[in-house]
């Protein structure tokens, strides 16, 4: 899947609650429309965006992967900034 995106975070090695920290201090600062792409390495972090979506006014979540990396699996989310 290919989905154009504004902003990257790479968060891998970041546990809990980190990736979600950092993306939402990146997510704040992106324009209406704009795309988040987030690249981790913690399991955790599929169940905890999809949460954040849904009590956040302000972000969608567009679409999450998951990839092989050298062997690790690492977690590919691409969140949009609506309001």
């Amino acid at each position: 899947m290919t989905i154009t995106f504004d902003e990257l975070l790479d968060v891998k090695g970041a546990k809990c609650p980190m990736p979600l920290v950092k993306s939402r201090k990146v997510i704040n600062n992106l324009e209406l429309g704009q795309v988040l792409k987030v690249v981790a390495t913690d399991r955790d972090s599929v169940a905890d965006f999809q949460s954040w979506v849904q009590t956040a006014k302000n972000i969608e979540l567009l679409a999450q992967e998951e990839e092989n990396e050298n062997g690790t699996a690492v977690y590919i989310h691409y969140l949009r900034r609506t309001q």
